[in-house]
């Protein structure tokens, strides 16, 4: 069970990731957190180096699209912008919304990896689905007070998974 907290991978940041080696392992599609995984929390601002980022997984035909527990209100002209499809009101970890943004990009989960900076809804959301998961360090301190008191539980299994070897 404690299994389906481990992400597959630990990056900084999402520009870290390595499409080519994605690619190398069958993934064709990625499903990313919004807050504090592509923007800070409560930044709805596009910033260029993230728009050249996204730009260029499309160029190598990767599909995209955004899921987050936040509210279309929030996020909704962000992605827009981006020019991503999304999915609000996930209710991440339940697999519903991670279900609905694999049949927006017409792929299969083995075919997805999911990037988010939460053990308890991106990384958990994603292994319960058989997605490829990577977990990336949050963007800003600033955070939703309950996001806030998950981090504590968070750190122990971090701890867990780096006294284990399995991330650094």
């Amino acid at each position: 069970m404690l299994r389906l907290l481990y992400p597959k991978q630990h990056l900084n940041s999402i520009f870290e990731l390595d499409p080519d080696e994605l690619r190398s392992m069958g993934i064709r599609g990625l499903i990313a957190d919004m807050d504090n995984t592509l923007v800070p929390w409560n930044d709805r601002s596009v910033h260029p180096r993230l728009a050249l980022w996204l730009a260029g997984l499309k160029e190598k035909g990767f599909r995209l699209c955004i899921v987050s527990n936040n509210t279309a209100d929030r996020g909704g002209q962000l992605a827009l912008e981006l020019d991503i499809p999304a999915i609000w009101y996930a209710v991440k970890p339940r697999r519903r919304a991670f279900r609905l943004a694999l049949q927006k990009m017409e792929l299969s989960a083995p075919e997805v990896a999911v990037i988010g900076d939460q053990i308890f809804t991106d990384v958990l959301g994603g292994n319960r689905l058989g997605l490829y998961t990577i977990l990336v360090t949050p963007i800003s301190d600033k955070e939703f007070i309950w996001t806030r008191l998950m981090r504590q539980f968070e750190r122990m299994v971090l701890n867990r998974l780096k006294k284990k070897k399995i991330i650094r």
